[in-house]
């Protein structure tokens, strides 16, 4: 059996004519000069023993004999010892074609110890235990990988270099109104899933299967076979919970713009009727009440007109058209427009940003109004309602803080619901355009209660490219400090 092992693998291995024929001549150099050494060994003795039984004084049929003997116990050793260095070698060399073969059950013979071939045997079995004992694990490992991927209620894919499908499961045969057989092997194109192979890592696509459309989450990975990458996708349906999404949404806005619309109409039908019954012919007019009147119409009007104008400025926000500029100048000029109490800045590190220095303007006059606001409507005197404005670099990011000493937040929940508002003339859209601005350049906003006293933080992060992270990092030697 294990001949038949090494000569399968012999088989098996590349055709390519020169690993083949190197190794056939070391084997054969091998034996012939094994076979050499053992001939040099027993012709001086042949030649010796000749050479005595030539000076004895016998008959020559007796000299003759005793040759022969001779001749054929040194053939004999020669033999033996030829076979007990070839064949053990041979051997070995069948067991590690076995390997080969992954057939794990072949061992080595007469291993000893305190030998080379025995040494050479015991490690190349202890090589074949090792490898069936991993050999087991990675076949129950794929078993219990294979279990869980069927019983996955999640469409998975797993496409090889070509866009060939090589795996799949229950589930997305599902998908595909196909069953397992009739998918695998056949191209993503052909089975209408280019899409989520070109498509980036956790976007939503839609595909239409069946004269149905959905909406599917990708989440991808790569992973290699046999030395090939292959492309792992994973899907999610997430049709249902953004169409119930989207319907919440949209309830939402309906509420916001049903209330400030009947916020408007209500008053101005009201006292245009009331004007209009007042111009009749048998009632007097008074100026005053219709001079009154018309000016509710018009604030209302306008009131509305300014609502329609904030959300049409929260909903056509264009994409930020980003350049390097330095960041204390323009929180400096930030500082500087809010005029109803002091706002102290506190200067750090001379650092730069890459972003669109009027967004970015805009969501900090945003922010620092609504600490203003949050200042104010705390403390009585104004002298006594501050605001402070600080930067600094962490983690190769832009930390700019906007703290206020108001009351803090009473319901953090509604804090970027877009036109939810408490304050009086508020329009309820400061907060989320400044949390849409900071989103836009990549970074994240978020407003606490402070831990340090009364009021609320606002924090505004937004990353370095790498080349403005070296820069900034190289200044950190000279650091320029300072409050105003």
């Amino acid at each position: 059996m294990a001949s038949s092992a090494a000569k399968r693998a012999r088989s098996s291995m590349p055709t390519t004519p020169h690993p083949a024929i190197g190794f056939r001549i070391r084997r054969l150099r091998f034996e012939v000069r094994l076979v050499g050494l053992l001939v040099l060994l027993a012709v001086p003795t042949l030649l010796l023993g000749g050479a005595l039984l030539y000076l004895w004084h016998a008959s020559i049929t007796l000299r003759l004999s005793i040759f022969a003997v001779l001749a054929i116990l040194l053939v004999s050793l020669a033999s033996a010892v030829f076979r007990h260095i070839v064949r053990p070698l041979q051997t070995l060399s069948n067991v590690v074609a076995a390997l080969r073969e992954n057939e794990y059950s072949f061992r080595a013979r007469d291993v000893g110890h305190g030998d080379a071939l025995g040494d050479l045997a015991a490690q190349i079995n202890e090589l074949a235990s090792d490898l069936r004992t991993r050999r087991h694990r990675e076949t129950e490992t794929f078993a219990l990988l294979e279990r869980v991927v069927e019983t996955m209620d999640l469409p998975v894919f797993a496409f090889d270099a070509s866009s060939a499908l090589q795996l799949t499961n229950p589930a997305a045969s599902k998908m595909l109104h196909l069953p397992a057989d009739q998918i695998l092997h056949r191209s993503a194109d052909a089975l209408g899933l280019t899409d989520i192979l070109q498509c980036p890592e956790n976007s939503v696509v839609t595909l239409t299967m069946h004269g149905q459309e959905g909406r599917w989450m990708v989440r991808r990975s790569r992973f290699y076979q046999n030395g090939m990458p292959h492309t792992l996708l994973l899907l999610s349906n997430v049709s249902s919970v953004l169409r119930e999404q989207e319907r919440q949404a949209w309830q939402r806005l309906i509420r916001v713009l049903a209330h400030e619309v009947n916020n408007s109409l209500t008053p101005i039908k009201s006292i245009a009727g009331s004007l209009r019954s007042r111009m009749q012919p048998a009632r007097s007019v008074n100026p005053v009440d219709l001079d009154h009147g018309l000016a509710i119409i018009e604030e209302r009007a306008e009131s509305l007109n300014h609502f329609l104008q904030a959300y049409s400025q929260l909903a056509k926000l264009p994409p930020p058209v980003k350049a390097t500029f330095a960041v204390a100048p323009l929180l400096e000029r930030v500082c500087h427009l809010e005029t109803r109490l002091p706002v102290t800045l506190t200067r750090g590190e001379d650092l730069e940003i890459y972003a669109d220095a009027a967004q970015l303007e805009q969501a900090l006059i945003n922010l620092l109004r609504n600490a203003g606001d949050a200042a104010l409507q705390a403390h009585a005197e104004d002298q006594l309602a501050q605001v402070t404005v600080s930067y600094r670099r962490e983690q190769e990011q832009l930390h700019i803080d906007v703290e206020d000493n108001g009351v803090g937040l009473a319901n953090p929940a509604n804090l970027f619901i877009p036109f939810y508002t408490t304050k009086p003339g508020g329009t309820g859209i400061g907060l989320t355009l400044a949390l849409q601005i900071v989103e836009a350049h990549g970074g994240t906003l978020t407003l606490a209660n402070r831990a340090d006293a009364s009021g609320c933080c606002a924090e505004v992060r937004l990353p370095f490219p790498p080349t403005l992270a070296a820069n900034n990092a190289a200044r950190m030697g000279h650091p320029n400090v300072r409050e105003e």
